[in-house]
């Protein structure tokens, strides 16, 4: 192999990338993608307006062609892709883009619903009227200039921006590693930031938010809440919620309308239409009935029309959860100071404004200073000469040259160079009486002159009175009122109430574990005139179990054998026709194998004043306040602490006065006051109920009704109704008293249900024999009896369970919960 010759550097490949990255890092954060604090501009809009100022297209000059612009930029500054640069200066003129547009536009300009702007040979700009204070000044030396790229021209390092742009217009860019998102604001409420900073060098972001209320964005919209926005300011960092203007009409025939005027910022209002109706069309919005966008030259309109029973704020609740009706923007006030990306809270960007503001003024000052010196002495030689103005004449006339002739005055009149130059150049007018007034005055104007400007750049204060006073003169012409409303309303993630409208429900559950809900309008209508059960379809052997009215934002608690509760919303339960049976209840719930639903409790709110009372198959009750069972979780709470092989029987809600009743498989009964079991915890195990002997079990707990009976039915069809008066009130934890006699020809008990004259009763065999019984055709007997025949079973079968067939609609606290 050959030796290697030549210049061959050997270099860390490590190094070299991260070097060479470091290096295109930095050329885009400072070249490219970040504002500066001082003008608020990136190099591109910076160098178009500079290249507006250089082709003398103020406002009040004809507008130019776009590609003439956009080639002048191109070939002296910014020697990028010529689309890159017209899409820079159509957003600065675009009025939904910035909030003071820097450009005026003449042409197709595009639209806020994303139709592309006419190519720039078409199209034709100007400065805006604001834009002249952007550049104001810039050719009195204050700022810093530098070679362009190909070192033919120069160009500003910044421009002197006597208005806070920075704030005003915003800016958001993309970096390497970082990211910069500033909202725009109000010019007049930044001005009043900026002096209140003047007026107290030290004021606090907190302070300087009681001025400058929040961005202020082009489009409009609302802000929801103000924590962002704090946050933002206090830090640098923050996010807040836009939500569009919508506002709610009812029309001649009754229904509703949601009007939007507004919407958020950077939102394109073509593609937000469209998504409403797709949402329309997926039915994942129910209750539009047409949509339309009418915006004309006059402002935006989107018209959404609802049907004749939707109602309009949920519908409204619904768009703002699933369209950029509703959107969040991420504020990072990142922005470029001395050349390296920092992120500013508020107070820092307009400190750095108002130092770059000083610079400024002191540096005009400094030029116009040298300026006026420089006239004054030009003045005072013109002085000299007019005083000895026969010895100037004479000396001029007997030069042979002009270069002699200023000899001639520098040496007999102690004159300079330039005062010289100007004598021989005055003009004959010049010696008229008015001339010679005017020069006198001038002379003294300009001594005036330069003893302020003296003043000013010995005295910081007076810096900070001139930039006071333009600034107010900048608010006087520009500002206007703001255009974004700034809510106290936080706007939180959305409950699902908000996306559903409340409406009566019934809800049906048969024994068999299947559920469903249907509108209580409809249910009405269905029974009106009919007779029986019709809210559900039912299988032969199946039977609709519990039935309740409810609202759509109700809760369901569904209690287990095993001792864990479930909570569904009653809108989460699949909505059927009359006829369908329902969803199982193991769809909806996740419930584990052998765990099966014993009770169902609906519920409005989880309030401390009512308790659940459960009882367990061995014996022992509790009663926990309801508030305890307020939890989201989908795989379920344990609701009782269970001992081996106990299960949970029954679960009642009470207030806490009612009395108990519970019933044993041996045919024993206790009945005691609630208040004998002091409430404890959700997974406490809870306190002796019963005392249960050998192997006896509770089947079921029921509550204590005024001019009720307990209905009790034993394994081999046997019944009776006794008055509930027959049982006298005990303390808990005793044997109780006999409810009923167990014996070979009964069988043990099965059920005992509290019932009424108008209570309908099921009981099922264990070969799937149903019958159905009116709770009044069972004989009442008392309670040391063994009943009658309520169901013939054959000599291999035997009732297995009893439960109540509900009834009509009740109040939603007053339902009976019926368990097998």
């Amino acid at each position: 192999m050959a030796s290697l010759t030549g210049k061959v550097i050997p270099l860390d490949i490590n190094n070299e990338m991260k070097n060479s990255y470091l290096d295109y890092a930095m050329s885009v954060i400072v070249g490219r993608a970040l504002p500066d604090v001082r003008d608020g501009l990136k190099p591109v809009h910076r160098r178009i307006l500079y290249s507006l100022h250089e082709l003398g297209l103020t406002p009040d000059k004809p507008f130019r062609k776009s590609a003439g612009i956009v080639g002048k930029v191109m070939q002296d500054f910014h020697p990028h892709g010529d689309m890159a640069i017209y899409d820079s200066m159509v957003r600065l003129a675009q009025d939904f883009s910035s909030r003071y547009p820097l450009i005026e536009g003449h042409g197709n300009f595009g639209s806020i619903d994303g139709d592309p702007p006419a190519a720039m040979r078409y199209t034709e700009a100007r400065m805006a009227k604001i834009t002249l204070e952007m550049l104001a000044d810039i050719d009195k030396e204050t700022v810093d200039f530098a070679p362009n790229y190909d070192n033919r021209t120069k160009e500003p390092v910044i421009l002197p921006a006597k208005i806070p742009n920075l704030l005003i217009n915003g800016s958001s860019g993309i970096a390497v590693g970082m990211a910069t998102n500033i909202p725009p604001h109000n010019i007049g409420e930044v001005i009043d930031g900026v002096i209140m900073m003047i007026d107290n060098p030290n004021v606090t972001p907190d302070e300087l938010m009681k001025v400058i209320k929040g961005p202020d964005f082009p489009t409009g919209a609302k802000i929801m809440g103000r924590d962002g926005i704090r946050a933002a300011y206090r830090t640098g960092r923050g996010s807040i919620k836009i939500r569009a203007q919508a506002t709610i009409e009812t029309k001649n025939n009754g229904r509703s309308a949601i009007i939007v005027n507004e919407i958020p910022f950077q939102v394109n209002k073509a593609k937000l239409v469209e998504k409403i109706a797709e949402l329309v069309k997926d039915k994942k919005i129910e209750g539009i009935s047409d949509l339309r966008d009418e915006s004309d030259r006059r402002g935006m309109r989107i018209v959404i029309e609802l049907k004749k029973d939707a109602n309009p704020n949920v519908i409204l609740n619904q768009l703002y959860k699933f369209t950029q009706m509703q959107e969040s923007f991420g504020i990072i006030m990142l922005a470029l100071v001395n050349n390296q990306p920092k992120v500013l809270n508020l107070a820092q960007v307009l400190f750095y404004y108002l130092e770059h503001q000083k610079d400024v003024i002191t540096r005009r000052t400094k030029y116009e200073l040298k300026k006026a010196e420089a006239r004054a002495h030009i003045v005072e030689g013109l002085r000299i000469a007019l005083a000895h103005l026969d010895e100037v004449i004479k000396i001029i006339r007997e030069s042979r040259t002009t270069e002699e002739a200023k000899q001639g005055l520098v040496t007999n009149f102690n004159l300079t160079e330039v005062q010289a130059e100007a004598i021989v150049e005055m003009r004959l007018r010049s010696l008229t009486g008015l001339e010679v007034e005017k020069l006198e005055k001038e002379y003294k104007d300009l001594l005036a002159k330069i003893d302020y400007l003296r003043s000013v750049l010995a005295d910081e204060k007076k810096v900070l009175g001139i930039i006071k006073d333009e600034l107010t003169e900048v608010k006087k012409k520009f500002a206007d009122p703001r255009r974004t409303v700034i809510s106290n309303e936080a706007a939180g993630d959305f409950d699902i109430e908000d996306l559903i409208d409340e409406e009566g429900m019934v809800v049906t559950i048969t024994n068999q574990g299947y559920i469903k809900r249907i509108s209580l309008d409809t249910y009405r209508s269905q029974r009106r005139g009919g007779k029986g059960i019709t809210a559900m379809g039912t299988k032969e052997e199946d039977f609709v179990k519990h039935l309740f009215v409810a609202s759509t934002h109700h809760y369901l608690l569904f209690f287990t054998n095993q001792g864990k509760a479930y909570r569904l919303k009653v809108h989460e339960v699949p909505e059927a026709g009359r006829t369908a049976k329902g969803t199982p209840l193991v769809n909806l719930l996740y419930i584990s194998s052998g765990e099966y639903v014993t009770t169902v409790i609906p519920i409005k709110d989880f309030t401390e004043e009512a308790y659940l009372f459960m009882a367990t198959k061995q014996g022992v009750v509790k009663k926990t306040n309801l508030s305890e069972y307020d939890t989201s979780r989908r795989d379920g709470i344990n609701a009782i602490n269970l001992d081996e092989s106990d299960e949970l029987v029954a679960v009642e809600l009470t207030h806490g006065r009612e009395e108990i009743i519970l019933s044993t498989r041996e045919g024993m009964a206790i009945r005691f006051p609630e208040e004998d079991v002091r409430p404890m915890g959700r997974t406490a195990r809870g306190v002796k109920g019963i005392t249960l002997t050998g192997d006896d079990s509770v089947v079921n707990m029921d509550v204590v009704k005024d001019g009720g009976d307990l209905l009790v039915v034993t394994a081999n069809g046997y019944g009776k109704r006794t008055n509930l008066d027959e049982y006298r009130t005990q303390t808990r934890g005793g044997k109780g008293i006999i409810n009923i006699k167990t014996s070979p020809r009964n069988g043990p008990v099965v059920g005992a249900l509290v019932v009424k004259d108008d209570d309908e009763i099921m009981m099922i065999s264990a070969e799937g024999i149903m019958i159905r019984l009116a709770a009044k055709d069972v004989s009442t007997f008392g309670r040391n009896t063994q009943g009658v025949t309520l169901m013939k079973v054959a000599e291999n079968d035997h009732i297995v369970a009893v439960a109540k067939v509900a009834g009509e609609e009740h109040d939603e606290h007053e339902e009976e919960s019926s368990e097998e």
